[in-house]
């Protein structure tokens, strides 16, 4: 597999939070629900609407509403058993064990950040102005050619000089891929179909782009994998998307810099000691 995929990884939980449903939908639908009287009380401590409500949609993805009768019901009966385990737990003092304490308090800040995020971004709706500047440096930053190739992998540059030298002879590049390539491709004779920049290491990428079509590498290419001979099949310009097609697409990627931009800045404007 010569393939490379990359990952963006989202600090501080920020696409969980974006994920979310809208917000200001949420918080009306909270205040409702706090307002009715309590699902169940247990032992004294009531469950209210507001919590019935979070623990259906974090369970089924569904509102309260959107329940069948029998689902409520059961829904009632699991929340009021966690309920009872939980104050039992309180009472046996496990809120202070420390592993315990640390969870809980992770879980609300966690709570706490999702909750700022989603009013932040509430507050801070991209303009389209701002989105058509993101759509537009993401196109101008987008390979312009996208590649079809196949490949011989293997181990030694001995191997791929006799690869290569047995090609100029006038064997089919097919047949030999299926013969002595390590490659997972070498059943569809080294086809790797159609790939653009980002998605093959750079010693093979680069090699590549400075091919002509049809064209056969005259010396072996190193990469991490072992050594390559690479036969060009063709080219072809990239046409991007659409704006309209991709716009909710670039609006969480505006949303996702700003929400980042925000964090960091109050992470700037807070004093932190790091003490190990």
């Amino acid at each position: 597999m010569i393939t490379r995929s990359l990952r963006f990884p989202l600090a501080l939980a920020v696409a969980c939070a974006l994920a979310a449903c809208n917000p200001a939908a949420k918080n009306k639908s909270a205040t409702v629900a706090e307002a009715k009287p309590p699902v169940a009380i247990v032992n004294g401590k009531p469950i209210t609407a507001a919590d019935f409500a979070f623990f259906v949609q974090a369970q089924t993805g569904k509102k309260v509403e959107e329940l069948q009768p029998d689902q409520k019901k059961q829904a009632v009966d699991v929340l009021t058993g966690i309920q009872a385990a939980a104050q039992e737990a309180e009472k046996e003092g496990l809120a202070n064990d420390p592993e315990t304490k640390a969870r809980l308090d992770f879980e609300r800040t966690q709570a706490l950040l999702q909750a700022l995020v989603q009013k932040y971004v509430k507050d801070h709706t991209p303009t389209d102005a701002e989105l058509k500047a993101e759509y537009d440096t993401r196109i101008a930053e987008m390979p312009k050619t996208e590649y079809k190739a196949r490949h011989i992998l293997v181990k030694t540059e001995a191997e791929a000089k006799d690869v290569i030298a047995k090609l100029g002879k006038g064997a089919k590049f097919e047949d030999l891929a299926k013969a002595v390539s390590m490659d997972g491709a070498k059943s569809q004779g080294g086809e790797l179909g159609w790939f653009r920049q980002g998605q093959m290491v750079a010693p093979f990428y680069d090699a590549v782009t400075k091919m002509e079509k049809g064209e056969v590498t005259k010396v072996p290419v190193q990469s991490e994998f072992g050594f390559h001979v690479i036969q060009l099949e063709d080219t072809r310009p990239m046409t991007p998307p659409p704006f309209d097609q991709v716009k909710e697409q670039v609006a969480r990627n505006v949303q996702q810099t700003k929400v980042k931009d925000y964090i960091d800045g109050l992470k700037k404007t807070a004093k932190v000691e790091i003490k190990g």
